[in-house]
Parts: C-alpha cells; sequence; structure tokens
C-alpha cells in the first residue's frame, strides 16, 4: 500500500466514522435546538446571552484547579475502579400501587435518582421521570443499580402533570417519555426544554414553558412555579441550549419544592423568603465531585439550602439508582443524615417506592435502608 493509497483509506474510514456518527445524533431522543417562536422567546430572556443561557451568577462547569481535569475525569469514570460505586446486591425497594391512592392524601414517592411521583391537593404530579436502565443514549454508560427500575409507566396512573426541570439524559429520558405520552395532561418545564416534547410528537398546547420566576398557574387551586438553579443543560456537544430550574408547587394547604440539580447559592434563600418556606423540599443530593461543586451541591450544602428555603422536611434525592460520579454509593445518604442533625427540618429516608407524607404529622420514621446493604 503506498503513502497516498493509505491516506485516502484513512480519510475514507474518517468519513465513515463521522457519517456514523452523524446518523447516531439524528437519533430522536437527542432531540433537536429551538427554533422560531420559541427561539425568539428565549432570545428575549434576561438570562439568555451570546446565543446560551446564563446561570444568575457566572460559573464554572468544570473547575480544573479545584479537582482533576476534563481528561482524567473521564478516564477514570471510564476505566477506574467502579466496585465502589453500586451495591453488591439488589436495591431495596417497597412498590406502593400509585392507582389505589387516596385521591385526599398529599404524598409523595421517590421513584429513584430524581423521579417522582406527587399527589398533591387531588393532582397527580410526575417529576424527571427516568424508567430506563441507561442514563445515557450508549447502553453501556450510566447504567441503573439492579432493583433500583421498579417502576415503569405502566405503573402510572394519568398524570396531570408532568415537570421536567431540565434535558439532561438522567432527567429527560426519551422512552420513558413516549411511553408515558398517553397518559400526560399538562406539561410544565423551563423555556427551551418544549422543543423535545414537539419534536416527539406532543401537542404544543400541553406545554406550559416559562422563565425563572415565572408562576404557571394551571388552576384555582395549583400554581407552579419555574425556580432558578445553579447548573447548565445539553444532551451533546451545544451547551445550553435550554434552560434549567427548580420547581415549586403550590396548592392553598401545601408547598412543595423541588431542586432541580445545581450548586449551592444565595437563590436558595431568596427562594425562601419569597415562598415563606416549604411542607417539604426534594433535594439534589448525590453525584458531586469538587471538580463541578459549582453545579451540583455537596451533602452539607444540601441540609444548608433546606435550612434557606425554611423546609420543614428534606427527602434527598439523585442518588440512588446510577453512578454518575466517583463517591461511594452510599456516601451521599450517610454525609446527608450527619448534616441534618440538629436541623430544623425532618430528614425523610424512604426507600425507592416508598410513600411519604407531605405532612410531618402522618409519617413513621424510615430505616436507614442504605446500612442494610452492602
Amino acid at each position: 500500500m503506498n503513502r497516498r493509497t493509505f491516506i485516502v483509506g484513512g480519510l475514507g474510514t474518517l468519513g465513515v466514522l463521522a457519517g456514523g456518527g452523524a446518523l447516531f445524533t439524528q437519533r430522536p431522543e437527542f432531540g433537536r435546538l429551538p427554533q422560531g417562536e420559541r427561539l425568539a422567546r428565549m432570545e428575549a430572556s434576561p438570562h439568555y446571552r451570546n446565543g446560551k443561557f446564563q446561570n444568575l451568577v457566572p460559573v464554572q462547569v468544570m473547575n480544573e484547579e479545584n479537582g482533576e481535569n476534563r481528561f482524567v475525569a473521564m478516564v477514570k469514570f471510564l476505566f477506574g475502579d467502579k466496585s465502589h460505586l453500586s451495591p453488591k446486591q439488589v436495591m431495596l425497594s417497597k412498590k406502593t400501587d400509585l392507582h389505589s391512592l387516596n385521591p385526599h392524601d398529599d404524598v409523595v414517592v421517590w421513584l429513584g435518582h430524581s423521579s417522582f411521583f406527587m399527589q398533591l391537593g387531588g393532582y397527580r404530579i410526575l417529576i424527571d421521570p427516568v424508567f430506563s436502565s441507561y442514563a445515557s443514549p450508549i447502553f453501556f454508560i450510566n447504567k441503573a443499580f439492579p432493583g433500583s427500575n421498579v417502576y415503569t409507566a405502566e405503573d402510572m396512573p394519568e398524570i396531570d402533570v408532568l415537570a421536567i426541570s431540565h434535558d439532561h439524559w438522567d432527567h429527560l429520558d426519551y422512552p420513558t417519555i413516549m411511553a408515558l405520552k398517553p397518559k400526560v395532561k399538562r406539561i410544565v418545564c423551563p423555556l427551551g426544554v418544549g422543543e423535545y416534547f414537539e419534536g416527539w410528537g406532543f401537542e404544543k398546547e400541553l406545554l406550559h414553558e416559562e422563565d425563572w420566576d415565572a408562576e404557571i398557574k394551571l388552576a384555582d387551586d395549583l400554581s407552579i412555579h419555574i425556580l432558578p438553579s445553579q447548573h447548565f443543560s445539553g444532551r451533546f456537544l451545544t451547551s445550553n441550549p435550554t434552560l434549567w430550574c427548580g420547581f415549586a408547587f403550590v396548592t392553598p394547604q401545601r408547598k412543595v419544592y423541588y431542586t432541580g440539580d445545581g450548586g449551592y447559592g444565595a437563590h436558595f434563600k431568596a427562594i425562601g423568603q419569597k415562598f415563606g418556606g416549604f411542607d417539604l423540599m426534594l433535594g439534589e443530593n448525590g453525584q458531586y465531585n469538587m471538580a463541578w461543586h459549582a453545579i451540583h451541591m455537596l451533602p452539607e450544602e444540601t441540609a444548608q439550602a433546606a435550612v434557606d428555603v425554611g423546609a420543614k422536611m428534606l427527602l434527598p434525592a439523585h442518588s440512588g439508582k446510577f453512578a454518575l460520579s466517583r463517591h461511594s454509593w452510599q456516601e451521599p445518604y450517610q454525609r446527608i443524615l450527619q448534616a441534618s442533625q440538629q436541623k430544623d427540618y425532618n430528614l425523610l429516608t424512604p426507600e425507592i417506592g416508598a410513600l411519604a407524607y407531605i405532612d410531618s404529622q402522618k409519617n413513621a420514621q424510615f430505616d436507614l435502608w442504605w446500612e442494610n446493604m452492602e
């Protein structure tokens, strides 16, 4: 083989790989970038500058001065010791029949990671559902812990509100969304995220898509507020093409705050002051690393955020299903338990699928279930 043949052949191989990569990213789960009227709304947002969304305070997604660089982090993630990242036995769970719940009870069921089913004021609300075995478009990355996929779309009753906090794979899961499609009555999401749903064939009339600090009044007795978080977005190479958020779910009787993903910041105190406290905070607690500390809280910061927002109860999320960071799978629970000592809120630690009441007087003491696992 002469040099020219080698070069031409090499270029041909690269072309095939590039073509395959292009076809791979054309799969529907990648979605499409916002366009038209939606893009115009985004461009009018004070949080959208230079073609992307920005945090309230500028932060680095990856701060190499505080930890390992991107290359080292990726090598460790793909090839490092994973023996401590996931449990050595099937996850403990208590599967609640969601169809048989008393519609008058205000309750929440943790479905693993950051997925929650909630009944509030008679409304059925589903938050960031992921029922797939992988939090990734690639089958061998971010595999769910054995036994953590207790629920499927078939287990869900009709959903009054589907709330999606941002477009990352571990929060917006295409197979789950498509399986839920016939059951979803309304969708609430931050700016730009609606493009995924329209691209996947959802009717535009179902979408309620707003900027930070907007109130979406779905009924006289149910408001959902889109709230700031300190995070980022994107499903592939384009950074921050859509907004990310937390949510406040408000009825005449209850207030529930879901942090979404994000680092600790002054926005928590501002949210607490705005709403005068919450009955329950569903708080990010897991997948942290000092290298990306600005966009994921440490457990001690999650505890402080619960204090800042005036939560009566804290139910930790973003752990118990996927290993997206290098800490042991039990560590977020161990640290949040310690950090919650002497705090004014009650820490709720239900197993996946167990029922928790949004009323501190009704909850029994939950076991420290992770201590009963290897």
